[in-house]
């Protein structure tokens, strides 16, 4: 999916978002997820949560071992991680997030109205304690699988 001046236009982007989309895309246009890749980058998390609930999800699929050291990720499908996830900042996916052994933020973990968030989906029960953590600011209201716990204080 391509996101264009119009669309921004026509779904009423703030002037503020609209001019970042200019002046980082100056042909007017720019891939979907070209478009988060760099409002991650630039760490503009308003920006991706809005053009996310703007544009909606696709079906695309990232598969990947771990995401480390990485301030957000914005992906446009769904992620599968297979082994874990840093991230300080935002972690959005459209499609929904499986983790088969912990999820750490450093804010809040938060997935859609019908969406759930799942840790631990691949732990063998003696190694739930360590494996299947969640760990945010607060327990993530759809917790469907995985042990919350709050983050220590540094």
């Amino acid at each position: 999916m391509k996101i264009t001046r119009e669309l921004l236009t026509d779904w009423n982007a703030c002037t503020k978002g609209y001019n970042w989309f200019t002046s980082h895309f100056p042909t007017g246009e720019g891939e979907y997820q070209e478009v988060l890749d760099a409002l991650a980058i630039e760490n503009q998390p308003q920006y991706a949560n809005w053009l996310m609930n703007s544009a909606g999800f696709d079906e695309s699929i990232l598969e990947i071992d771990e995401i480390t050291d990485r301030k957000h990720l914005f992906f446009a499908g769904s992620v599968v991680v297979k082994k874990g996830i840093s991230v300080s900042g935002w972690l959005c996916a459209g499609g929904g997030i499986t983790a088969g052994e912990g999820i750490e933020a450093g804010e809040d973990i938060k997935a859609g109205d019908d969406f759930g968030v799942f840790a631990g989906l691949r732990v063998v029960i003696s190694d739930w304690p360590c494996y299947a953590k969640v760990i945010a600011q607060s327990k993530p209201k759809n917790l469907i699988s995985g042990a919350w716990i709050e983050p220590e204080e540094k």
